[in-house]
């Protein structure tokens, strides 16, 4: 049975760890996210940050319902990233789009980007 719960734990809140994510961590772009994430190998969780931009939704009502929609994409599809055997990591998704976007579109963009965070790599390549 899946664990299909995003608690408190499972959510980047520690600004010494958010600065951290934002001055070491790799990236990528999937419109509508910016992808951040970083290794934390002594991690028991992923851990992951939702940010939508003030600056491109203005209303607050708006990105909290972004916000939402992706946290809720999250929780019903986190466990891919723990079948595929991705190490801890904390992930940064920052929503660039200036446009709202329902569950149906957020979903799939979230899956891919869950598809697309590396896996284990041996240790002699880092």
């Amino acid at each position: 049975m899946r664990d299909c719960t995003f608690s408190k734990r499972e959510r980047l809140h520690s600004k010494k760890l958010i600065k951290e994510l934002f001055a070491k961590g790799s990236s990528f772009f999937l419109y509508p996210f910016k992808v951040i994430y970083l290794n934390q190998p002594n991690d028991t969780t992923h851990r992951l940050l939702v940010s939508v931009s003030k600056k491109k939704l203005r209303r607050a009502v708006d990105r909290n319902y972004i916000k939402r929609r992706v946290k809720e994409a999250y929780r019903l599809n986190k466990y891919v990233l723990e079948e595929r055997g991705v190490p801890k990591k904390l992930i940064a998704l920052i929503y660039v789009s200036q446009d709202l976007m329902g569950y149906r579109e957020i979903e799939p963009k979230l899956k891919k980007i869950l598809h697309k965070i590396p896996a284990a790599k041996n240790p002699t390549n880092e």
